[in-house]
């Protein structure tokens, strides 16, 4: 199957998480395809940097200081588009992180930030993005950056409430695919689960925890990148539903 990313030129997409890994490496394919991207991140200096580099692409990367557990920035963020570039047809659910903490004897606060990220920001941000798409009558695709600890849990310190965040992702994402089915929705559904991916956050584990984990194989953004956007190539009738990606 090969697909095409040309339906989707001079569309919007919006990627949380877009200040760097990731989100920054799929922002910038997507704009390299002619596609405009609004990324949503707390550091919107980075997104700004980037959208430096981008100048004279296809495309066009516009920046907005969002973050993602606050539900009325979310709001916001959908908002601007909806005045300034009409119609959300991609959203990349892409921010997450994770707090080195443990359950036994753990961090509360800790525990609400992991959820409120990776959780109920991408509830929120989905939300949005199926409102935009709904009123618009597109047929568009949602695109959840899941991971390998979405479908199971490995013997390492400190994951905590981590996975239970990825296993809650791997529910939503078919939990939406019925929603979507039910009231005949022809906008698509795909959850990407990479392993270990060197990112900010991977780093900071490395930093604190064992040492065995450096000698780990990893994956790298622009491998995540470019699966999502095999997601986003596909021909209307067919959905990446699930593809988990090992480094090896």
């Amino acid at each position: 199957m090969i697909g095409s990313l040309d339906k989707w030129k001079g569309k919007v997409a919006v990627v949380t998480g877009a200040s760097s890994g990731i989100g920054a490496a799929t922002s910038q394919k997507l704009v390299e395809a002619g596609i405009h991207v609004v990324g949503l991140a707390r550091r919107k200096e980075k997104i700004d940097d980037l959208a430096k580099l981008l100048t004279g692409k296809p495309g066009k990367l516009y920046s907005i200081k969002a973050d993602i557990t606050q539900e009325n920035d979310i709001i916001k963020a959908f908002q601007w588009i909806k005045e300034n570039l009409g119609a959300v047809h991609i959203l990349i659910n892409n921010a997450g992180i994770s707090r080195l903490t443990t359950l036994v004897d753990g961090n509360a606060q800790m525990w609400r930030d992991v959820f409120n990220t990776n959780v109920l920001g991408l509830c929120i941000a989905t939300r949005e993005a199926c409102r935009n798409m709904k009123e618009n009558n597109v047929n568009g695709h949602i695109v959840h950056v899941n991971s390998f600890l979405g479908h199971r849990v490995i013997l390492f310190p400190n994951l905590n409430v981590y996975p239970a965040s990825k296993f809650a992702v791997t529910a939503l994402t078919e939990t939406l695919r019925q929603e979507l089915n039910l009231i005949g929705s022809k906008i698509k559904i795909s959850s990407i689960s990479p392993g270990c991916v060197q990112t900010e956050m991977l780093n900071a584990v490395r930093v604190n925890n064992h040492e065995a984990l450096k000698s780990e194989p990893v994956l790298y953004s622009d491998d995540v990148s470019s699966a999502v956007l095999y997601a986003l190539s596909t021909p209307p009738h067919v959905q990446i539903h699930e593809m988990i990606i090992n480094p090896i």
